[in-house]
C-alpha cells in the first residue's frame, strides 16, 4: 500500500504528530487564507494523484470549519486522490437526533449528509450515540466509531486506589469497564436533568464512598461541565478529599475547565482529541490500526462491500 498523505486545516492539533508517526504518513502541504470578504482560498501543493489522503479535523465549533473542509476534500478528489478519508476524533452535531418540537432541524442527519458527500470514510472516537445504535444509521459512507476507553484506562491505571465515579446511568458502560480493567471500585450516580444548565446528581452508595480517600469522576465528554460539577459537589458532601476528573473529550464550553479545577482538588485529564491545556493521553494507538485497515480494504476491493 502506498504511503498515505495526512492533511489538516488546523496545524496546532495535538493529535497530528502522533497520528502522522503512527500512520507513517507524508505531511500534506496546502495553502489557505481568507479573502477580505471572508471567503476561503485553498490550494493543495502536494501531488495526490493515486494516493490515499487522510484529513484530520477538529470539529469542535464546526460551523466555520465545514466549508473549508468540503473545499479541501473536493480539491483532493479533483486532483486524482485514490481516496479521501476524514479523521474527526470529536464528532459534532450528534445532539439533535430527533424532533423535540415542531419545525426543528434534525441536524445530526443533515450534518451526516454533508460529511458523507465530501469524503469516502469517517473515523471518530466515542461519538454521542443516544437514539442511534451506530453511525451508519445516518452516514452513507463507512463511519467507524473507535473507543477512547483504552487510552483513558492507561491514565487511570496511574491513579491507584481511586474510586471511579460515573455521574449517571449512561456513564455506567464506561466506568464499569474501566473499573474491571484496572481493578478499582466504582459507583454510578443518579442524574436528574431539568434543562441544559440545570442538573442534579445524587450518590446513593454512600457507604462505599465514605471510605474512599480519592475519587475520579469519569465521563465520555465534558462539555458545559454542569454534570461533573454536580458530581464533585455530591462527592464533597460524602467527605472525599481528593477528586480528579477524566474524560475522552474535553469540550470545556463556558470556561468549564476553570470551574472544575476550582471545585476539585485533583488533576483534570482528557485525550488529545481536541486542542487544549489538559491533553493527557493519546488516541493514536486506537486510531492507527482502524485507519490502516480501512486503507488496506480500499486497496483490496470495494470499501462499501467491506463496510456495508
Amino acid at each position: 500500500m502506498s504511503q498515505p498523505i495526512l492533511f489538516t486545516l488546523e496545524k496546532a492539533l495535538p493529535l497530528l504528530a502522533p497520528l502522522s508517526a503512527g500512520l507513517s504518513a507524508e505531511s500534506g502541504k496546502l495553502v489557505t487564507r481568507r479573502f477580505p470578504d471572508g471567503e476561503t482560498y485553498l490550494r493543495v501543493l502536494s501531488p495526490v494523484g493515486g494516493r490515499h489522503c487522510v484529513v484530520l479535523a477538529n470539529l469542535l465549533q464546526p460551523d466555520t470549519k465545514i466549508l473549508p473542509l468540503q473545499f479541501l476534500a473536493h480539491t483532493l478528489r479533483a486532483q486524482g486522490a485514490a481516496s479521501v478519508g476524514l479523521v474527526a476524533p470529536y464528532l459534532s452535531y450528534m445532539r439533535q437526533d430527533t424532533v423535540f418540537n415542531p419545525g426543528e432541524a434534525v441536524t445530526s442527519r443533515i450534518f451526516a449528509e454533508v460529511i458523507s458527500s465530501a469524503v469516502d470514510w469517517l473515523v471518530t472516537v466515542d461519538p454521542h450515540l443516544h437514539r442511534y445504535q451506530n453511525l451508519n444509521e445516518i452516514y452513507s459512507i463507512p463511519a467507524l466509531a473507535v473507543s477512547g476507553m483504552p487510552a483513558l484506562q492507561s491514565w487511570i491505571a496511574t491513579q491507584p486506589d481511586a474510586l471511579l465515579i460515573g455521574p449517571d446511568a449512561e456513564s455506567r458502560q464506561w466506568v464499569e469497564t474501566l473499573a474491571k480493567a484496572t481493578g478499582q471500585h466504582f459507583v454510578v450516580g443518579k442524574k436528574q436533568r431539568r434543562g441544559d444548565r440545570d442538573v442534579q446528581v445524587s450518590l446513593t452508595a454512600a457507604n462505599n464512598i465514605s471510605h474512599a480517600t480519592s475519587a475520579i469522576v469519569v465521563d465520555d465528554v465534558i462539555s458545559s461541565g454542569h454534570t461533573v460539577l454536580e458530581t464533585i459537589s455530591a462527592l464533597q458532601r460524602t467527605g472525599v478529599k481528593k477528586i480528579s476528573c477524566a474524560a475522552v473529550h474535553g469540550v470545556f464550553a463556558e470556561n468549564a475547565d476553570r470551574k472544575i479545577l476550582e471545585a476539585s482538588t485533583g488533576p483534570l485529564a482528557v485525550s488529545n482529541s481536541i486542542p487544549g491545556d489538559y491533553c493527557t493521553f493519546d488516541l493514536s494507538p486506537q486510531l492507527v490500526p482502524v485507519i490502516n485497515n480501512l486503507l488496506a480494504d480500499i486497496e483490496n476491493g470495494d470499501l462499501r462491500d467491506a463496510y456495508p
